[in-house]
C-alpha cells in the first residue's frame, strides 16, 4: 500500500475544509434564500436541517475518508468498492469524482473573472458612477463591464465572443490551481489555505464595515437592508418549499455529497478527531455564511 501524505496541522486542515465550502453559496446564495423564504424565520428550518442532516452527513463523509486513508485510497469509487462488494459500487462512487469535476470547470472560470476584475481595479480601468439616481442606473456600468468580459455582448446566447484577455486570465488561474495541487496537501493546499482563508475573512469584515456605512442612491440605509433580509415571516414555515430550500442551502454550503470532503479526510492522521474537525470546519463556514454573508448580501 502506498504511503499517503497527511495534513500538517489541525488548523491547516480546518481552514482547507472551510475553504472548500466557503464561496458563492455563502455570500450570494444564502441572503437570497433567506429573503425569499421567510426572512429571519428561515433560520429555523435552516438550523434544524444543519443539525439533523448537514452535520451527521458531514461526519459520514469524514468517516468514509478516514476509512479510505487506512486502505490507501482517497476517491469515492475506490472507497465504495472496498466497502460494498458489488459490481455497481465503484460506478456509484464515480459521482464523487464527476461532481467536483463539474464544479471545478465553472468555478475556475469564475475565479479568472475575479482575478481579472481585481487587476482592472488595480490599474484603474473599472467603471465609476456617482451615487445618485436609482440602483439600476448605478449598477448598469458594472453590468456592462461584466458582459464585455465574458463576451456576452454579441447578441448571441449560445456562442460568446470572449476577449483575449479573459482567456489569458483563465489560463493563469488554471495554472495557479494546477501548481497548488502539484505541490500536494501540506505544501500546497494547506499552505495556501493558511494564508488565503484569513485574508478572505479580513476582506469580508472590511467589506461588511463598508456596507454598514453606505447609503443607496434611493436613500435607503443598511438598517433597511437588514430589515428586508431578517424581519421574520413565520407564516412561511408552513410552506414545505421553505424547508426544502433550507435543506438545499445546507447541502450546498457544506459541500455535502460532493466528494471533496471525503478526499480531504483521506489524508487525516490516524489519531485525528473527525468529529471535532467536522464541527470546526462547519462552524467556520457557518460564521462566514450567517454573519458575514448575510451582512454583506
Amino acid at each position: 500500500m502506498i504511503k499517503r501524505e497527511h495534513w500538517g496541522t489541525r488548523l491547516g486542515l480546518i481552514l482547507a475544509v472551510a475553504g472548500n465550502a466557503i464561496g458563492l453559496g455563502n455570500f450570494l446564495r444564502f441572503p437570497v434564500q433567506a429573503a425569499d423564504n421567510g426572512g429571519g424565520a428561515f433560520m429555523i428550518p435552516y438550523m434544524i436541517s444543519l443539525l439533523i442532516l448537514g452535520i451527521p452527513l458531514l461526519w459520514i463523509e469524514w468517516a468514509l475518508g478516514r476509512y479510505g486513508s487506512k486502505i490507501g485510497h482517497g476517491t469515492a469509487p475506490a472507497i465504495f468498492d472496498s466497502l460494498w462488494k458489488s459490481k455497481v459500487a465503484k460506478y456509484i462512487g464515480i459521482l464523487g469524482v464527476i461532481i467536483p469535476l463539474v464544479v471545478v470547470v465553472y468555478y475556475t472560470y469564475i475565479e479568472s473573472w475575479t482575478l481579472l476584475y481585481s487587476f482592472f481595479s488595480l490599474i484603474g480601468k473599472l467603471p465609476h458612477t456617482p451615487l445618485d439616481g436609482n440602483v439600476q442606473d448605478y449598477l448598469k456600468p458594472f453590468e456592462n463591464f461584466l458582459v464585455n468580459v465574458i463576451g456576452a455582448n454579441n447578441n448571441s446566447s449560445l456562442f460568446y465572443s470572449v476577449p483575449w484577455y479573459t482567456y489569458l486570465f483563465f489560463v493563469i488561474t488554471f495554472l495557479l490551481n494546477l501548481y497548488i495541487l502539484f505541490r500536494g496537501i501540506s505544501a500546497g493546499i494547506e499552505k495556501v489555505a493558511r494564508i488565503a482563508m484569513p485574508l478572505i475573512f479580513i476582506m469580508a469584515i472590511i467589506l461588511m464595515i463598508r456596507v454598514f456605512t453606505l447609503s443607496s442612491p434611493d436613500g435607503r440605509n443598511v438598517l433597511d437592508g437588514l430589515g428586508f433580509l431578517w424581519n421574520p415571516d413565520f407564516s412561511a414555515l408552513i410552506n414545505p418549499n421553505v424547508w426544502l430550500a433550507a435543506s438545499g442551502q445546507v447541502f450546498f454550503t457544506l459541500s455535502v455529497g460532493f466528494g471533496a470532503i471525503l478526499t480531504y479526510a483521506s489524508y487525516l492522521k490516524p489519531k485525528d478527531d473527525i468529529a471535532l474537525n467536522g464541527i470546526a470546519g462547519a462552524s467556520v463556514n457557518e460564521f462566514a455564511e450567517v454573519i458575514l454573508g448575510a451582512s454583506i448580501g
